[in-house]
């Protein structure tokens, strides 16, 4: 009976022993068991945070707080609002930005929705993804938490959780009463010197150029129906530019002056004579002045006419001599253009108006189009040059009125040419002044379409004085 009664002691502690074993090595267990991230819900991700798994099921920790992640386009996207908050942050919203702000002492983030941009403390930053609503609540890409604030955040793929990290910093240690000595000072080793940053060049200020320029055409050559090359004389020429801003775009106007003179040649004298009698049958002009002299003929007095082709079909001429006179013409174009490439590169309109002074011509005129380069007035030399064209320059030519001319005596008809006028050239600044000097090459080309005597080549070089505003 006493060696029963002694059994069943040692059997009793041995339970008591067994049992502890177990409950020791069951809590062991539980502290070094892996934490469960459970398995998130479709396109979300759970969310540890200070080793706080804030992600279980269901999936709100509280109302209107998900506390999950979602993958979009290999972004891994946060709710903004949560995580702030769990970090101490102050969360508000702007409905007409809609833009959040977040602030704490230290840090400020603003992000809009749908905008690839987020500034932290002032600087703009880009995003991979905008912020966006997910199932009403703003989530923002995994980047924001831990810019704006300093977070440390990785995702585990093999887990498929993403872990941030916002630990308060532990407190400094005390400084002891009595500090021990500074070890003895070694003097620091002499830096090697470093070359200075290059400067950084400054863009200069943007120049709007305004000019003027008078120039003189050296002896112009001049071919057309009354000058088969004859030199000009009293031949000028004025022009200027200016730029002007409008619009987030550079324009362009200008505008140029041309006049010449040149002489028409004849061999015989202007002679007033009545119509029908003998060596009188030609007529000139508006006043229906008869003039000695037979053409078509080698005198250079033979000119041919406006609408010279239906006085052919009419009596099998079209030329009348015209008498030795001064003839002078001027034009002038006006221009509007948008500038295409720097330096002053210009694409424009412009409207052309030509004036003679002989033979009844009309005034003509017409719009066109081109393209120029202005000079850099702000540079010492400088290049320019324009080229326009002009379709169709017309006006309406009165015939004289003769018996010569049946019933084409005192008609109106249209007379129209197709012009291209050009400059190329070069300027040379005078010192601190504003003047410069201005040399170059010019002309135009005139091609004759309705009722025209002939085509139009005007040619000279040219030089003058500029002054620049």
């Amino acid at each position: 009976m006493k060696a029963l009664r002694s059994m069943n002691v040692w059997l009793l502690a041995f339970g008591f022993a067994l049992g502890a074993f177990f409950a020791s090595a069951s809590s062991t267990l539980a502290q070094t068991a892996p934490p469960n991230f459970g398995s998130p819900p479709s396109g979300e991700i759970p969310i540890l945070f200070d080793d706080q798994h804030v992600y279980a099921r269901p999936d709100r920790e509280r109302a209107n707080r998900v506390l999950a992640a979602i993958v979009k386009n290999g972004t891994i996207l946060v709710p903004l609002r949560s995580m702030f908050e769990q970090m101490g942050a102050t969360v508000s919203y702007d409905p007409a930005a809609r833009a959040v702000i977040v602030s704490k002492p230290g840090a400020a983030v603003r992000v809009t929705l749908g905008k690839p941009l987020v500034t932290i403390n002032g600087e703009d930053r880009p995003l991979d993804v905008p912020p966006e609503i997910y199932k009403g609540v703003l989530v923002v890409p995994l980047r924001v938490i831990s810019e704006g604030m300093g977070a440390y955040v990785q995702w585990l793929p093999e887990k498929r959780v993403v872990v941030v990290r916002y630990l308060t910093a532990p407190p400094p240690t005390p400084v002891p009463a009595t500090p021990p000595p500074p070890p003895p000072a070694t003097a620091p080793p002499t830096p090697a010197p470093t070359a200075p940053p290059p400067p950084v060049p400054t863009a200069s200020p943007r120049h709007n150029e305004a000019f003027v320029a008078a120039d003189y055409d050296f002896n112009p050559i001049v071919f057309n129906e009354i000058s088969p090359g004859n030199r000009g004389t009293d031949a000028y020429n004025v022009k200027g530019a200016i730029e002007f801003p409008l619009g987030g775009a550079t324009f362009m106007l200008a505008g140029d002056w041309d006049t010449l003179s040149y002489v028409h040649n004849a061999n015989l004298a202007p002679t007033v004579c009545a119509a029908g009698t003998a060596a009188c049958n030609t007529v000139v002009g508006h006043d229906a002045i008869y003039q000695p002299g037979f053409c078509p003929s080698p005198d250079p007095g033979c000119v041919t006419v406006v609408g010279f082709q239906n006085i052919q079909a009419l009596n099998g001429l079209g030329q009348a001599y015209v008498p030795a006179f001064k003839a002078t013409e001027s034009d002038f174009d006006g221009r509007l253009g948008i500038k295409v490439l720097d330096p002053r590169f210009y694409l424009g309109v412009a409207g052309f108006f030509k004036h003679y002074n002989y033979l009844g011509y009309p005034n003509i005129g017409g719009i066109g189009f081109g393209g120029e380069k202005l000079p850099d007035l702000d540079q010492p030399l400088s290049l320019y040059g324009s080229v326009y064209y002009f379709p169709s320059v017309s006006g309406n030519y009165t015939y004289p009125t003769s018996v010569y001319l049946g019933p084409l005596s005192g008609q109106v008809i249209k007379l129209s040419y197709s012009v291209l006028k050009y400059a190329v050239g070069g300027t040379l600044d005078l010192g601190s002044t504003p003047l410069f000097i201005d040399v170059g090459y010019g002309g135009e080309r005139a091609n004759g379409k309705t009722n025209a005597p002939s085509n139009v080549t005007i040619t000279s070089p040219y030089a003058g004085l500029g002054l620049h505003f």
